[in-house]
C-alpha cells in the first residue's frame, strides 16, 4: 500500500506549489518509507509515497501511459491485474513496468470511468488525463482504503490522511462538531462528512470527476438483492461448495506479491480458516500473528494455540497489557485522526509493529465475514427483539436474550434482569430500517451527555434517523431484515471503523497492508445474496460458513461461540499507573480551555471508573472514558498542537523525493 496526495486548480491560472505537495508526501511517509515521488504541471500537483509490493524496482510513481497523457497516483491493489493486463496486451497496449499501477491507467484508456467496474481490489487513487484536462478520483467499493479532499483558495487537496491536508497550511483546522455527533452515535461520521470542518471523505463505492472547475460525485456500485439468484431446491451443501469456491479463489489471488504475506490470527472461525486454508493449499510456510491479553476476559490465546499448531503455522503473538494499551494511544490517534469508542485499535496498532519488525509487509486477515454472513451478536439480538416485540408481555420470549449472552462475564449489564430491561426499552420501532441499530446507537449516545452545554446542541443537532435514512437506497424498506441490518453495519461500521481506525490506519501506522478475502466483491455479492437460513440459522452465526470451514479447522474451534475482538477499555488509562498525558487531559484547565466537556461531568465519571471493578462499570461508561480521551487527544493532535507535532515527524523524514516528468 502507499500514501497519495496532490493539489488540483479549480481555476484557470492557478499554478500548484510543489513545495507544498512534497510536505504532504512527507506527512504519510509511514504510509510507504520505500520511495517517493511527485509529477507537477501547469494545473496539478500529484504526490505518492510507495510500500514496494509489487515490481519492487519498478513501481516509482506518479506513474503514466505511452505518451505521458494520463498519470495516476494510487493507493492499493488491484488483484486481477494479471488477468487485465494480458487483455490490454492483446489491444495494443504497452507497459514499462510490472506493476498493477499501470494497468489501472491503461484500462481508464479503454473505458473510462467504467473501467471501476472491472477492478476486483481494495484501491483509492486520482487520474489525471491532461488531454481532456480532467480528474477521475476513486476508490473501492466497501472502503478499505481511504481518501480524503478540501477545497480551499481555488484548490481541490486530496490524501490518503487528512494530516497531509492540514500539512499543506492551506486549511483551517477546527473540529465538526457535527461530525462528532455522528461518530458518538454511529461509532464514525458518515462520508462524506468527518470530524474537521471543511474535510470531506470520498465514500466507499463513490467517484468524483473533476472537469472545468466542477466537480461532481457518482456511485459507481451498490448492493443488489436480488443481483443473484438461488434455486429453491439448492442444498445446504451446494451452497457450502459455491461459498467454498469463491473464498479459495479470493484468498488464492490475495497472495499475489513479490513480497511475503503472512495472517492474522484471533482464534476465532475467520482468520482462522483463512490462515488453514492458504496454509494447506497455498503457502506451507505463512507465519501467523496475533494478540493476546493479560486481562483473561479479553484473551483468545489458548484458541489461538489450538489453531496454529492443528495448521503448524510459525506463530508469534503479542502480549497485551492494560499499560500497553493506554501508552500506545496518543501514537493510535495520530493515525486514526479521529476519536474512538473503543480501544481495539491499540493492540492490532502493536500487532502490526510486530508484524514489520518480523520483515513481513502483507497481511491477510479475517474481517468481512461477519458482516457477510451474518456473525455478530447484534444480528441475532434484532432476531430476538422482532420476535418478543410480537408478544411484548411474552415471558419466554425475552430469555432467548439470556441464552444469547450466557458465558459472558460483566458484572451487572449482563444479569438476567439487566438484559431484559435494556432490551424491553428497544422493542418497539419493528418497522424502521434501521431497527437493527438502535440499541448500539442510543448506547453510544450517552457520550453526547459529558459534552460542555453549549455544545450539546451542536453534536445532537441532527436528527440520527434523518441522516441514516437519507444514506439507504431505494427499495430498502423492502429488504429482508437481517439483509437491511447488514447493509446498515456494512457502510457505517465495517467501512468507517472495523476498515479505519481498526485496520489501514493502525496497520500503515507500521507500513503493513492488510488484505480481506471475505471483501472481494464476488463474496460480497454472493454472501448479501444468500437466504437468511444460510447465515443464521435459528441462533445459530455464520452457519454457511461453518459449514464451508469445517474441512479446515478443529471442531471445537467451528462450534465455539463467536467471542467479539475487544480490548481492556477504561482501565487502561485509569487503573494501569500513572499516564501523564491522562492526567494533563484530564485536568480542570485543560477542559475548560478545550472547552469540549463538561469539567464536573468528566471529574464524575473518572471517579465513578478509578473507584470501581473494571466488572463493575458499565459498558456506556467504558466508551464515554475512551471517547472522552481520545476526542481531547484528537483535539491536541490536530488542532491546537498540530504544528509542533507535524515538524517532528516531518524532522524524521530519511528519504528522498523524485520528481518524475
Amino acid at each position: 500500500m502507499c500514501g497519495i496526495c496532490g493539489q488540483i486548480s479549480l481555476m484557470a491560472g492557478l499554478t500548484p506549489d510543489a513545495t507544498v505537495t512534497g510536505n504532504m508526501v512527507m506527512s504519510l511517509s509511514h504510509r510507504g518509507p520505500d520511495e517517493a515521488g511527485i509529477h507537477t504541471s501547469q494545473n496539478a500537483s500529484l504526490g505518492h509515497c510507495r510500500l514496494s509490493i509489487i515490481d519492487l524496482e519498478g513501481g516509482l510513481q506518479p506513474l503514466h501511459n505511452e505518451n505521458k497523457s494520463v498519470w495516476i497516483t494510487y493507493n492499493g491493489e488491484i488483484f486481477n491485474y494479471p488477468e487485465l493486463r494480458e487483455r490490454l496486451a492483446r489491444q495494443g497496449h504497452r507497459f514499462y513496468t510490472k506493476t498493477d499501477t499501470e494497468v489501472i491507467v491503461h484500462l481508464y484508456e479503454e473505458k473510462g470511468e467504467a473501467l471501476l467496474e472491472e477492478l476486483n481490489g481494495q484501491f483509492a487513487f486520482v487520474i489525471w488525463d491532461k488531454k481532456k484536462n480532467k480528474f477521475l478520483m476513486a476508490r473501492d467499493r466497501t472502503g478499505i482504503r481511504p481518501l480524503y479532499y478540501s477545497v480551499s483558495a481555488g484548490s481541490l487537496l486530496f490524501a490518503s490522511e487528512i494530516k497531509a491536508l492540514f500539512s499543506s497550511g492551506k486549511i483551517k483546522r477546527e473540529l465538526d462538531y457535527g461530525g462528532l455527533g455522528q461518530l458518538f452515535t454511529f461509532w464514525t461520521p458518515l462520508p462524506p462528512k468527518t470530524v474537521f470542518k471543511n474535510v470531506f471523505e470520498l465514500p466507499p463505492a463513490h467517484f468524483m470527476t473533476v472537469s472545468g472547475g466542477r466537480m461532481e460525485i457518482n456511485r459507481y456500485w451498490d448492493v443488489e438483492p436480488g443481483g443473484l439468484s438461488h434455486s429453491p431446491e439448492k442444498k445446504d451443501d451446494d451452497y457450502a461448495e459455491e461459498l467454498m469456491a469463491l473464498l479459495d479463489d479470493a484468498a488464492r489471488i490475495r497472495l499475489r506479491a513479490d513480497v511475503p504475506v503472512a495472517s492474522y490470527l484471533s482464534g476465532g472461525l475467520d482468520s482462522s480458516f483463512i490462515s488453514s486454508l492458504v496454509k494447506q493449499k497455498y503457502n506451507p510456510g505463512i507465519q501467523t500473528y496475533s494478540v493476546a491479553f493479560r486481562d483473561k476476559y479479553y484473551d483468545e490465546s489458548a484458541h489461538q494455540k489450538t489453531v496454529s499448531d492443528f495448521i503448524g503455522s510459525a506463530h508469534s503473538r503479542i502480549d497485551c497489557s492494560y499499560a500497553d494499551i493506554g501508552k500506545a494511544m496518543p501514537d493510535v490517534i495520530w493515525h486514526t485522526e479521529k476519536p474512538l469508542v473503543r480501544t481495539a485499535p491499540a493492540p492490532m496498532f502493536m500487532l502490526s509493529r510486530l508484524v514489520r519488525e518480523s520483515g513481513i509487509k502483507v497481511v491477510l486477515t479475517g474481517e468481512g465475514a461477519d458482516e457477510m454472513l451474518g456473525g455478530y451478536d447484534l444480528f441475532k439480538e434484532m432476531k430476538i427483539r422482532r420476535f418478543w416485540a410480537r408478544q411484548p408481555d411474552s415471558k419466554c420470549r425475552p430469555a432467548l436474550l439470556n441464552i444469547l449472552h450466557a458465558g459472558i462475564s460483566g458484572g451487572a449489564s449482563t444479569a438476567p434482569a439487566f438484559i431484559e430491561a435494556f432490551y424491553r426499552t428497544h422493542l418497539s420501532g419493528a418497522d424502521k430500517n434501521w431497527y437493527s441499530h438502535i440499541p448500539r446507537w442510543d448506547t453510544t449516545s450517552y457520550i453526547k451527555s459529558f459534552f460542555a452545554d453549549d455544545l450539546k446542541g451542536a453534536v445532537s443537532s441532527e436528527s440520527v434517523y434523518e441522516t441514516i435514512e437519507s444514506l439507504l437506497p431505494d427499495g430498502f424498506s423492502s429488504w429482508d431484515s437481517l439483509l437491511k441490518a447488514q447493509y446498515i453495519e456494512i457502510f457505517t461500521l465495517l467501512s468507517g471503523n472495523l476498515l479505519s481506525s481498526q485496520g489501514d490506519r493502525v496497520a500503515m501506522a507500521h507500513s503493513v497492508e492488510g488484505r480481506y478475502p471475505f471483501l472481494d466483491y464476488r463474496v460480497v455479492r454472493y454472501a448479501l445474496s444468500l437466504p437468511p437460513r444460510c447465515k443464521i440459522r435459528g441462533l445459530r452465526e455464520k452457519y454457511l460458513l461453518k459449514k464451508a470451514a469445517a474441512a479446515y479447522l478443529p471442531a471445537d474451534i467451528i462450534a465455539r461461540k463467536k467471542q467479539a475482538y475487544r480490548a481492556p477499555e477504561s482501565q487502561s488509562f485509569l487503573n494501569a499507573g500513572k499516564l501523564e498525558y491522562v492526567e494533563e487531559l484530564l485536568s480542570e484547565s485543560n477542559l475548560k480551555n478545550t472547552g469540549i466537556f463538561n469539567p464536573s461531568a468528566v471529574a464524575g465519571l473518572m471517579a465513578k471508573c478509578r473507584n470501581s471493578a473494571p466488572g463493575l462499570v458499565s459498558n456506556k461508561n467504558h466508551m464515554a472514558v475512551t471517547a472522552i480521551i481520545t476526542t481531547l487527544l484528537t483535539e491536541k493532535h490536530f488542532i491546537s498542537g498540530f504544528e509542533p507535532l507535524l515538524r517532528e515527524k516531518l524532522d524524521k523524514f530519511q528519504g528522498r523525493i523524485t520528481t518524475v516528468n
